[in-house]
């Protein structure tokens, strides 16, 4: 049997059945700026996507987590007024946890996967929230494209497993994706541990110091304990002996009192370097490079608590890139635009109206002041105060200085792609990350890749895949070619 075939009979619509103009790019306000709360199909599609499965996480369902603290090592006050990084010396509780991407709950950690690497900062102003990768890039730039994109590494509607031809049918069709797939089937694609690999904050984000000057900054946490690899024949055999490791692993070290940490750095470009800048610098399919914009460090992260009780703390854990704190705030980039809502909406979804009283989630340095009350597991902690704002009886006043600075947008709404810039090109820097490896890693990077691709039931999809790569670079191409002919016959 075969997957039923549908005879198209009119186009792509809404949930509601009006046709959907465009499912490629969500509408902005002129073509580099902010996404528009009005696209209701950006947020159908999000929504519904958070709602498709239950109670585990879609994405980045099998995690661990523990608590530690941030140090500031450098002085960054130029650069943001945010407390937790007002002085060398000051340390701020965090909660990290990691993940996978695509397992479920019950799946093994040594996998081929980008690795979620999710921060809570428990600062005096509120928390605020990082949540990036083990990479610094990723595979689409457009929140619209992420629920397909993640359909595609999870399992067929039809065969119920992992289908090669759905996941290098979206990567042939969605080349911006070369660069990433080039970072996961490299050797740095299965991390030994969680101990073992660089976080990224991978967005560009702004930061806005005392005098309302603002700059685009990347974060980047390099691992301490040196970055440690995974071969594919090893990830398989300890995938199969110890489903557990990469939790087992960060837990143990822990406990031993071997506490990893990582160094924190910053790379910052100022706003008005960013529309003549040779490439979109809000693509989360490309990198600065630090020729361009060196990093500077700013801190350090040790780890070194273990939770007391995993579904309390690391299940019911919940982490939003919209949680910021005075000085620090959202960029253009529309794959953070999208995180933005679909993250608290997940949450919200997944956990309740009433996760963030959690003890996990609420301030740790503060106390959250909010007139949002009741619904599921409403614990009365407002006992009866007013709920409205403004009011005459002592609530909570607003402060009218906003979190992070404004960003001048202009030109008409509408499904737009990102503005143009002269290196906006889908190949460019894969080919430059093919370029720098040795011959060795060029050779383990096709073998990876071909045997993933050795699945491929459809010729077309094959050659469509193999094309992305040879536009990379043609040796690239021809090397994977070559691979993917002998593994399918």
């Amino acid at each position: 049997m075969t997957a039923q075939q549908y005879e198209t009979t009119g186009p792509l619509t809404t949930e509601s059945g009006a046709p959907v103009a465009d499912d490629r790019n969500s509408q902005t306000a002129g073509p580099g700026g902010p996404v528009l709360v009005q696209d209701q199909h950006l947020l159908e599609k999000l929504a519904h996507f958070n709602r498709e499965r239950i109670p585990e996480r879609i994405v980045h369902a099998r995690g661990a987590g523990a608590y530690g603290t941030f140090t500031v090592t450098r002085d960054v006050t130029p650069y943001t007024r945010a407390a937790f990084l007002s002085e060398v010396g000051k340390e701020t509780e965090v909660f990290a946890r990691f993940s996978t991407v695509a397992g479920n709950l019950g799946a093994a950690d040594a996998v081929r996967d980008p690795r979620g690497f999710a921060l809570k900062f428990y600062t005096e102003e509120g928390n605020y929230d990082l949540v990036g990768n083990n990479t610094p890039v990723f595979f689409i730039k457009d929140a619209v494209k992420f629920p397909d994109f993640i359909h595609t590494q999870k399992r067929d509607p039809y065969t119920g497993s992992q289908e090669a031809d759905n996941v290098f049918d979206f990567w042939g069709l969605s080349p911006e994706s070369t660069h990433q797939v080039t970072w996961l089937f490299g050797d740095r694609g299965i991390p030994a541990s969680y101990r073992h690999m660089h976080g990224f904050g991978s967005h560009t984000f702004q930061w806005s110091n005392a005098d309302g000057e603002a700059f685009w900054v990347k974060y980047h946490f390099k691992t301490d304990q040196g970055v440690k690899s995974l071969t594919q024949a090893e990830a398989d055999e300890l995938a199969g002996k110890d489903p557990d490791s990469h939790q087992r692993d960060l837990r143990e070290s822990i406990e031993r009192g071997e506490f990893p940490s990582w160094t924190v750095y910053v790379q910052v470009m100022p706003v008005q370097d960013a529309a003549a800048y040779r490439f979109n610098p809000f693509d989360l399919t490309k990198v600065w490079p630090h020729a361009d914009y060196p990093l500077h460090e700013i801190g350090r992260m040790e780890l070194n608590r273990n939770p007391e009780n995993i579904f309390a703390e690391v299940e019911q854990s919940i982490f939003s890139p919209h949680h910021f704190v005075p000085g620090i705030g959202p960029s253009p980039d529309k794959m953070l635009q999208g995180r933005l809502f679909a993250y608290g909406d997940a949450h919200r979804y997944r956990v309740g109206i009433n996760a963030d009283h959690l003890p996990v989630n609420r301030p740790h340095a503060t106390e959250a002041r909010t007139h949002g009350r009741d619904g599921f597991l409403y614990d009365g902690r407002h006992g009866g105060r007013k709920n409205y704002e403004p009011n005459s009886f002592g609530g909570p006043p607003q402060t009218d200085r906003p979190l992070w600075e404004p960003v001048a947008v202009s030109g008409w709404t509408g499904d737009t792609e990102a503005p143009s810039h002269a290196e906006d090109d889908d190949f460019v820097q894969a080919g430059d990350l093919y370029r720098l490896m040795t011959e060795e890693e060029k050779g383990r990077l096709i073998d990876n890749l071909a045997g993933a691709m050795a699945g491929i039931t459809h010729d077309h999809i094959a050659e469509r895949a193999i094309e992305n790569f040879r536009k990379a670079d043609p040796d690239y191409g021809k090397r994977l070619e070559a691979a993917v002919q002998a593994l399918r016959g």
